[in-house]
């Protein structure tokens, strides 16, 4: 219980308690509790385990007090403002309490006994730090039971604070001291530790604002980061779309798109991406000016990857720019070849429908639907033409017929032949038209049902030679020849799965066709339904082979499967077999252990492989039993298992092997070690000679101690080396003979070794028995000398009473001395007998020793005898004459006491004195009972002196009887003086205690004036707010000690009323002690007043302080100068351009001082000076900053100007050379469309030379600019000279190139005229050449028209020729001229 209760309260660990109930483990327990209370500078006096044991309640409780003391109030210490000095834990403990029970009415605590009785204090501590447990001003002082259990209950309920005391020990009228002191200390520790912990908690939420905050602005950048990130990478993916539109208008529109883009999509994230910059730099700072650790985003999101995917960006972009002008540009030449071909198809499409006018009557009437669907085609295209060429002959026809009118109209008087004949013509030709036209629609309809049929038919076609292929393909019985062979058959079976699903839907809509026929009554709806039969069949049976094949593959692969992990298997067990098959056991320890853990990591895979011959098992029995019960399947398994379990005996053979192997190298090195060990003590054993010193015998006796010890480990590890030979033996081990005799040879020479070492033990002990029997002897001799000289010493005592009483103390101890040298002489003689009959060659020797002890002995005897004769009785007469001498010595220094006039100097004097004085009354009684029990003594002594004097003058029996009577007559003087010196003693102590509390009193008013007068105005706001909480803390304990000076004044006035001798001087030191007191209360309120006021000035300095650090801070960022290396300008700006708007923003910090400066002057005039200068030095740090940064903006926007200027020239200068390189070309074209080509590419050179030209006027203005600074001012006029003059010397072959380009097109463009010509007038020359006048009239009106069609397609080409000679004549063309010429004139 005392071990926990010190662990409790030290919170420390203690040692283990020792188990049981006897006395013994109760001693040794209390031990260690002691024996830590020493180690924690715990004085204990006079008390030891056993006190504690045998329950001394005294002591016991004393022990708890001070554990209590040391651990729960020791460390109780309060630094006072007065004296700087550190108090006792018992008076620090009662100023914390009065400081919080300071200003509660009837609350004054100066005591831990009475002042606590009320328990208005209890209550007063527990309301100070917790108001809303208990209701204060309801308490009454006169009901104290009840604010006890009431402060006891509220602690104990709501603060955990255990119930010590009950109101019942408090309740009394002298309560008792240690408890309450042991109470409030847990009061003082709970709030202290309260305390503490408010203050971490407000220190721990700052911090946790300032971490929030940062981890808000961390979350918003990753955030922002990761949103941009993922538009640049969808950007990306958008623009590497090559995709384009295949037209020119689509094309156009995805380049204006592109435009849109870089305008108005790109501009803003661009922006944003400046933002994530200044956004990174504002949570450095901050996480640097709250010493944090400085956030660093994670590798994906950092500035630099954010950078480098904008260049991916920026690539990607310029790709895609590339891409849609070249895709515009091939656009164009397409649209180029679509007119020319358009062109001539309207040249074929003339010539096609007279053909085809010509042969459409025939073959309307046809009954030629098609042999196949592409024939069905042909024929539905043609019959399209015939039908437009019908439609078109409508209006030759209405034409026919009106014209017809006139012939048979009766107004006309010319009819060139009968107007029945011309009636009946124009009705024939009605009816043939009707005729034409109902074959033209019958014709549509029969080629339409043709094409149904024959597409459905070609549809089925292509499924059944789908179905054919692939049943021939899983007609094929490959399983694959290894598992991978299977697996991939396998993979391309479910593909092949997949395409069926798909074929089938395709297949169901074809079905639903010819079921649509059938039902239509179509010509070939038998055919359409065998058809749809067999299709039907033919999927039915591909379903069941493609299940069969499925099967079947799945059953190759679980074979090939087995066949893998068995041959995988067998390899393991091989490879395996040939480690564990090897004999090899090692040559030594270390070798062997190695082997031996190699083979346990062996058995290891075996024990693991056991699961894979299982799963080898179930694999099989999973097989198909076509395969199960194959050879390559149904004899593996158990060949696997024999092998494996073949493996696991030969390594548990070998594990035995090499474990016997390792026990026997361990044996040999274990007996090894014993043997040398055996050799180097016998060696020392056998050199060793026993020595007749007693000196060198008990080092030798030291040395031997220390070899029985190491012959016990020894003795132990033999025994060892015993049983691993005896289990080797038994194992059958093949060095049998070299363990036995090994250990034959180990034995021998330990039993040799214990019987050598026994022999020396024993010749040792017997010389060291001789040798301490000798000095036994000689020591005893010296005593018993001693002892003689002692009783010699003492034939001068006696002459007086104190000599007799001396000499009668030394005669008894001198006894008790010879009784212990009768016992140590009897075991000598034991002893010598002994040795005697141990060594009779040293018995005389032994002998002789004990008779000189003897002889000593009896002369000792004698002496004392002698002494004690020469005794007698004076010793009773001569203490009676003492007693009385010491009584008449004591009466006289008592009156001389009690007579003096002294007055006490201090009241410490004067409790002395006054204490002195009262004792004489104790003492009276004292000495009247001593008379009282020596009266008879004194009969006797009278009596005897009369004996002695008989005969001789009386004087002795007078001079006793007047001693008694001056007795008599000097005690009743005492009583009479001791009153009077009692009265002047107590008005002197009462003035002395006076003077010491007026002492006391004036010692706090000289150190409250000392502190008030010393006080100075601290210069920082910390030292002003802990000035004032420091100020606070003094005038509290100013209260406190105003109740003492309180009470000492009125003492004072008190001892003036009961009218001291010395009441002048009281009613000077108390009124003098009063108006010092008030003095010192006025003085510290008008300095709490001031310190209150410079808190408010330090404040207000604080702020300005830390603004001009701000300020400095942000000085060294704007007198940063790194940017003059021309390094990420872009990105240094953006941070400027941050850092600006930082400034901006703290702009109002700067303003808001001023304010407080301000109303800070308009209360406290006399802070203006200093308030003036502060915001003076603020104003001129921060218009210096401001003018930094803009002197810092002006050379970075220079810098960064120059630094584009650079780029620009450069970028330029590499454009001109690669324009110039273009312009040198000698390439004008091979034929009209390369010739067009190369004029757009050149139209866009020539629209980049008018973009650029903007740009070279720029950068006249730029270095214009530039030029102006004195620094680079020749670089950069030479680049804009450079580059101006090679842009100038670019626009002459830049005309030149056009003109060449243009000749050129010219040229092919004749070329391409003149055989386009040369083309229409071939075309054209049949139908001119042609000998065909008609056979009848329609023919020959047919020839007519055509020849005139002709003629006025030849004069329509008119122009156009006369076009193309004047191109000749302007190209100079001759070359060929003659045969076009001559063509066009035939």
């Amino acid at each position: 219980m005392l071990i926990r209760l010190l662990e409790v309260l030290s919170s420390e660990q203690l040692p283990k308690p020792t188990k049981g109930r006897m006395r013994i483990h109760c001693l040794e327990n209390v031990d260690k509790a002691l024996q830590f209370l020493k180690e924690q500078r715990v004085h204990l006096e006079n008390m030891g385990s056993h006190d504690i044991v045998d329950g001394n309640h005294r002591l016991t409780l004393g022990l708890i007090w001070t554990i209590i003391l040391r651990f729960q109030i020791q460390d109780i210490s309060v630094e006072t403002e007065d004296n700087k000095e550190k108090k006792s834990a018992k008076d620090a403990l009662l100023l914390w309490c009065q400081m919080k029970t300071a200003g509660y009415q009837n609350v004054n605590v100066h005591n831990f006994t009475t002042s606590w009785r009320d328990g208005l204090a209890f209550n007063a501590i527990v309301h100070k730090h917790r108001p809303d447990l208990i209701e204060f001003d309801t308490l009454k002082r006169s009901n104290a039971h009840y604010n006890l259990q009431n402060a006891f209950n509220v602690a104990e309920r709501e603060l955990g604070l255990t119930k010590l005391l009950d109101p019942e020990d408090v309740n009394v009228d002298q309560p008792d001291e240690k408890s309450i002191i042991t109470y409030v200390a847990t009061y003082y520790h709970y709030f202290s530790k309260m305390k503490a912990l408010a203050v971490e908690g407000k220190r721990i939420g700052k911090v946790l604002d300032y971490a929030i905050e940062a981890d808000q602005l961390i979350e918003r950048y990753e955030s922002l980061a990761s949103e941009l990130l993922q538009w640049i990478e969808l950007t990306i993916l958008t623009l590497n779309d090559r995709q384009l539109n295949n037209s020119l208008s689509g094309v156009q529109n995805q380049l204006q798109a592109f435009n849109t883009y870089r305008t108005v999509e790109k501009p803003p994230k661009f922006t944003e991406k400046g933002n994530l910059e200044v956004l990174l730099f504002t949570i450095q700072s901050k996480m640097r000016a709250n010493n944090q650790k400085v956030y660093m985003p994670r590798e994906g999101k950092l500035i630099s990857d954010i950078n480098k995917a904008w260049e991916r960006l920026e690539k990607a972009e310029h790709e895609r720019e590339l891409a849609l002008r070249n895709e515009l540009i091939r656009q164009e030449k397409l649209e180029m070849l679509a007119a020319r071909f358009d062109r001539k198809a309207a040249m074929r499409e003339t010539w096609l429908s007279e053909n085809q006018r010509l042969v459409s009557q025939g073959r309307l009437q046809s009954q030629d639907c098609g042999r196949h669907l592409h024939h069905v085609e042909d024929l539905l295209q043609t019959h399209t033409l015939v039908e437009a060429d019908i439609s078109s002959q409508a209006e030759r026809v209405r034409g026919v017929q009106a014209s017809a009118l006139r012939f048979t109209s009766t107004q006309q008087s010319y009819k060139p032949c009968e107007p029945a004949l011309v009636s009946e013509k124009v009705a024939l030709l009605g009816r043939a038209y009707e005729e034409l036209g109902r074959l033209a629609g019958g014709r549509r309809s029969r080629l339409e049902d043709s094409r149904r049929l024959w597409r459905f038919l070609w549809e089925l076609g292509e499924e059944a030679a789908w179905i054919r292929e692939q049943e021939h393909i899983l007609a094929a019985g490959d399983g694959g020849r290894d598992l991978t062979s299977a697996r991939r058959l396998l993979s391309e079976h479910e593909a092949f799965r997949d395409e069926m699903a798909a074929r089938h839907g395709a297949l169901r809509h074809s079905m639903a066709a010819g079921d649509a026929l059938v039902r239509d009554g179509h010509y070939g709806a038998r055919e359409v339904t065998e058809r749809i039969r067999d299709i039907r069949a033919q999927w039915t049976h591909l379903e069941e082979v493609s299940r069969l094949r499925e099967q079947q593959l799945k059953e190759a692969l679980a074979l090939h499967q087995f066949q893998t992990d068995a041959n995988d298997m067998e390899a393991w067990i091989m490879e395996t077999l040939r480690r564990v098959s090897g004999p090899e056991v090692g040559h030594d320890e270390f070798s062997t252990q190695t082997l031996a853990r190699k083979q346990r990591e062996v058995e290891g895979e075996i024990q693991s492989h056991r699961a894979l011959i299982d799963s080898l098992h179930e694999q099989a029995l999973g097989l198909p039993s076509a395969y199960a019960h194959s050879p390559q399947v149904e004899g593996r398994l158990p060949a696997i298992e024999q092998r494996y379990e073949e493996l696991e005996s030969l390594s548990a053979g070998r594990r035995r092997a090499l474990e016997g192997a390792l026990a026997l190298y361990r044996m040999f090195s274990e007996a090894g070690a014993c043997l040398l060990w055996v050799g180097e003590k016998e060696q020392w054993l056998n050199a060793t000679d026993i020595p007749t010193k007693l000196e060198d015998l008990e080092l030798v006796q030291q040395r031997f101690e220390t070899l029985e010890t190491e012959m016990n480990n020894v003795g132990t590890r033999i025994s060892e080396v015993n049983q691993v030979a005896k289990h080797l033996l038994n194992t059958d081990h093949r060095s049998k003979g070299q363990i036995h005799q090994t250990q034959d040879q180990l034995n021998d020479r330990w039993a040799e070794f214990q019987r050598l070492a026994e022999r020396r033990r024993r010749a040792l002990e017997s010389a060291l028995n001789i040798q301490n029997y000798h000095l036994e002897c000689t020591e005893t001799q010296s005593w018993m000398r001693e002892k003689s000289k002692v009783i010699e010493s003492t034939q001068s005592l006696g002459n007086d009473l104190a000599g007799v009483m001396a000499l009668q103390r030394k005669l008894t101890g001198m006894e008790r001395d010879l009784e212990a040298i009768q016992g140590k002489l009897d075991g000598l003689r034991t002893e010598a007998q002994k040795l005697a009959q141990e060594h009779p060659g040293q018995a005389q020797e032994i002998q002789a020793g004990l008779t000189g002890i003897q002889e000593v002995w009896e002369e000792l005897n004698a002496t004392m005898r002698r002494r004690e004769e020469g005794l007698g009785e004076a010793s009773k007469l001569q203490g009676f004459l003492r007693d009385l001498d010491d009584f008449q010595s004591w009466l006289s220094r008592t009156t001389t006491a009690v007579a003096s006039e002294d007055s006490p100097a201090s009241p410490a004097h004067a409790e002395e004195l006054l204490s002195r004085h009262q004792g004489v009354r104790h003492v009276e009684e004292d000495i009247l009972h001593e008379l009282d029990d020596y009266r008879d003594a004194y009969d006797r002594m009278r009596a005897l002196g009369e004996e002695v004097t008989r005969g001789q003058t009386d004087a002795q029996h007078m001079f006793l009887a007047q001693r008694l009577q001056a007795l008599d007559t000097g005690w009743h003087e005492l009583l009479r003086m001791w009153e009077n010196r009692h009265s002047l003693l107590a008005q002197a102590l009462h003035f002395q205690n006076f003077l010491r509390d007026a002492k006391q009193a004036e010692g706090f008013l000289n150190n409250q004036e000392y502190v008030l007068s010393h006080t100075e105005l601290p210069s920082s706001l910390q030292a002003a707010e802990e000035a004032i909480k420091k100020h606070e803390d003094f005038m509290t304990t100013m209260e406190a000690s105003e109740e003492k000076i309180t009470s000492v004044v009125d003492a004072g006035r008190r001892l003036v009323s009961d009218r001291n001798t010395n009441s002048d001087k009281i009613q000077e030191k108390a009124d003098s002690i009063q108006e010092r007191h008030q003095k010192n209360r006025r003085v510290a309120s008008e300095l709490l007043a001031r310190l209150r006021d410079n808190r408010e000035l330090q404040h207000f300095l604080q702020n300005g302080q830390e603004l001009t650090l701000w300020i400095n801070e942000k000085m060294l960022t704007a007198q940063d100068m790194s940017y003059d290396e021309a390094r990420n300008l872009h990105s240094k700006w953006q941070k400027h351009q941050a850092f600006m708007a930082e400034l901006a923003s703290n702009k109002g910090w700067l303003d808001k001082i001023g304010k407080e400066g301000q109303a800070l002057v308009c209360e406290k005039p006399e802070l203006d000076p200093v308030v003036r200068k502060t915001m003076a030095g603020l104003q001129g740090r921060w218009e210096e900053l401001e003018a930094t940064t803009q002197t810092k903006a002006q050379c970075l926007f220079d810098a960064n100007r120059a630094e584009l200027f650079t780029q620009s020239c450069s970028a330029l200068d590499s454009w001109l050379k690669n324009m110039s390189a273009q312009l040198q070309s000698d390439d004008y074209g091979k034929d009209l469309t390369s010739v067009n080509i190369l004029l757009k590419k050149h139209q866009m050179l020539e629209h980049q030379m008018e973009v650029r030209e903007k740009e070279v006027q720029a950068l006249r203005s730029q270095a214009l600019a530039l030029s102006q600074e004195e620094a680079g001012l020749a670089e950069v006029d030479g680049q804009q000279r450079r580059v101006t003059d090679s842009f100038s010397q670019l626009q002459g072959p830049l005309g030149q190139r056009r003109q060449q380009l243009l000749a050129s097109k010219e040229a092919h463009q004749f070329n391409r005229d003149v055989e386009d010509e040369l083309l229409w007038v071939k075309e054209r020359m049949p139908l001119a050449t042609s000998t065909d006048h008609g056979r009848d009239l329609p023919s020959v009106q047919l020839l007519i028209k055509k020849n005139q069609t002709l003629q006025k397609e030849i004069q329509g080409h008119q122009p156009r020729i006369d076009d193309i000679q004047a191109q000749r004549c302007s190209v100079g063309q001759g070359e060929g001229a003659g045969g076009w010429r001559g063509v066009w004139r035939s």
